[in-house]
């Protein structure tokens, strides 16, 4: 019987990339490298190959295993502050309303309105849900008598590393799984 690995398309065979102290750049959303820029970083001394599929790919010279796990040779400093986008908003919030708490249809809603004076800022902006941002309306929470949950804040790189944990992807391959701490219970 083949391995599985051997039955898989090459365009399914990401690499997980880590940084040269071999921490993963990034955990939500989990920093992935198509095969092809892993191979290619790989012959240009980049990276270190830590783990690879059982997968192979063949050029008229050479054959190699695909790389499944690389890390960096030079380390990257992480940004201090993330970018303010929708996708860390949410992440910032857990994915969930910052007055009921619903995680679906969401949306992000500015805590001192637009019309009132208020800011596209991390410091103004929740997320919410779009009954919950409907309700409120052009008022501050206060006038709404809606509570937030959580003051918003602006969020750290590792704030959001942090709450990305809490959000494993459907699919991690075997060998990820011994560079990636995710919020699960430890077997004694």
């Amino acid at each position: 019987m083949k391995h599985p690995d051997l039955l898989r398309h090459p365009d399914s065979c990401p690499a997980l990339v880590l940084n040269a102290d071999y921490t993963p750049l990034s955990y939500y959303p989990l920093s992935l490298w198509p095969w092809q820029t892993a191979i290619k970083a790989v012959f240009l001394e980049r990276v270190d190959i830590v783990d690879h599929y059982a997968r192979e790919v063949h050029s008229p010279t050479h054959v190699m295993k695909l790389p499944s796990v690389i890390a960096l040779r030079q380390y990257v400093k992480p940004s201090q502050h993330p970018a303010f986008t929708r996708f860390n908003l949410f992440l910032r919030d857990r994915f969930a309303c910052q007055y009921c708490g619903v995680q679906s249809d969401l949306t992000f809603d500015h805590v001192i309105p637009r019309s009132q004076g208020g800011r596209t800022t991390w410091e103004n902006v929740a997320t919410a849900c779009a009954p919950c941002n409907l309700r409120k309306g052009g008022r501050t929470p206060q006038q709404a008598k809606m509570a937030l949950y959580v003051q918003p804040i602006r969020p750290t790189t590792w704030q959001l590393q942090e709450h990305g944990r809490s959000f494993p992807p459907h699919y991690l391959h075997q060998s990820w799984l011994d560079w990636l701490y995710w919020d699960i219970e430890l077997e004694a």
